[in-house]
């Protein structure tokens, strides 16, 4: 079975609200950045058998820049700076566990559990 609609939106590079912040910096930083985003076609076996892999696509990052910013009010001895991925071309492969959130529930990429500080966008 193929489950893939044409009026979902495809997996690209859109602009979004994102947030950074570190241990020890009282100040989570909000600001626009380029992200991935979209649906990548999805395939389901028929028949299902315990030792058959099913591995989906998920839509992720191929081309990067990496960008810094500096955090706000970090006391002495803390590093403020936060480097962060721009998405500069998407790709439907694989999730990669240690660059990518592949969780089916995440927290939304704006949240934060400090004060809000924002940024002016890119």
């Amino acid at each position: 079975v193929v489950a893939q609609s044409s009026f979902l939106p495809p997996c690209e590079p859109i602009n979004e609200t994102v947030s950074v912040e570190k241990e020890g910096c009282p100040k989570c930083l909000v600001f626009q950045t380029s992200i991935c985003s979209g649906h990548c076609l999805t395939k389901e076996p028929v028949y299902k058998s315990p030792f058959s892999n099913v591995y989906q696509h998920v839509c992720t990052y191929r081309d990067v820049r990496y960008e810094t910013v500096r955090l706000p009010d970090c006391p002495p001895g803390v590093d403020p700076h936060i480097t962060y991925p721009v998405a500069l071309s998407c790709d439907c492969s694989l999730c990669t566990m240690d660059t990518s959130d592949c969780t089916i529930e995440s927290l939304q990429p704006d949240f934060c559990m400090s004060q809000r500080e924002h940024f002016p966008a890119y």
